[in-house]
């Protein structure tokens, strides 16, 4: 089952107040909820912030291992979340410097990593990721979330995206309404690199990109043309490696985006 935030919401039980969600409780799931205005609410002992109409949101990590707690008006809810199998995906070809970085890179990567961070910790009371999502580009998977990755023959993180192969220069656009976060051209292993707010800690990410059309601190909308796939940073071919994020926690695109 995908997820389209404009359809039915099904909700929790049958009582009158009972909150509405929708998403999958499954590993790498974002969940979207609407509770009554001015609701507390709390996933996992997390506070979430709830917006004036009762919108909230959170995600379920790669590894989630369940079952979570869900607490709104008082109320609380457990839930079980489905485990799933990853593939393994192995790359070969990459330069050594992709793979084991040199210490001058590991000093620009910590950089990298500090500002990636930053950017994905904006709280913000926009409601944009209500919109739902749209594909950024149109082409063939090339990866998916969750995959394990064998870089040169050595085991590395996870793939956190899916990737998406198009020719170089391929206009991106942005997957829902947001505010740009991170816009550089130079992040060690992403190359072109562009990090949208959508509110509420979640945020999408778009990577190796041959050119940014957004400065950091732009406002964008839905479908609006950010930048263009490339191959820069870490990458054997052009394609856009895309991303969803809840704060820290990585989600899978593909169960927030329209079957292809």
């Amino acid at each position: 089952m995908r997820l389209f935030f404009a359809l039915i919401w099904f909700p929790l039980s049958a009582c009158a107040a009972a909150p509405e969600l929708k998403g999958e409780w499954t590993q790498g799931a974002g969940i979207v909820g609407r509770a009554d205005p001015g609701s507390k609410v709390v996933f996992n002992g997390r506070n979430l912030r709830v917006s004036p109409f009762g919108w909230f949101v959170f995600g379920l990590s790669r590894d989630e291992a369940g079952p979570v707690e869900l607490e709104i008006g008082g109320k609380r809810y457990r839930y079980d979340v489905a485990a799933r199998e990853y593939a393994v995906q192995k790359i070969d070809g990459l330069s050594k410097g992709m793979v084991s970085p040199s210490a001058k890179a590991l000093k620009q990567i910590k950089l990298d990593n500090q500002r990636i961070g930053a950017a994905r910790a904006y709280d913000t009371a926009s409601e944009d990721f209500t919109q739902g999502f749209i594909w950024p580009v149109t082409g063939m998977v090339t990866g998916v979330y969750g995959s394990q990755r064998i870089l040169n023959g050595e085991s590395r993180q996870p793939h956190y995206g899916v990737d998406i192969a198009a020719s170089t220069g391929t206009p991106v656009k942005a997957t829902a309404a947001g505010v740009v976060r991170l816009a550089r051209s130079d992040v060690y292993f992403t190359g072109g690199t562009i990090i949208l707010d959508h509110g509420h800690g979640l945020s999408s990410t778009y990577l190796h990109l041959s050119r940014l059309e957004v400065r950091q601190g732009q406002e964008v909308r839905q479908g609006e043309v950010i930048g263009a796939v490339g191959m820069t940073g870490r990458a054997t071919g052009p394609h856009l490696c895309f991303r969803i994020n809840w704060f820290d926690v990585r989600l899978d695109p593909q169960l927030l985006l329209p079957a292809p």
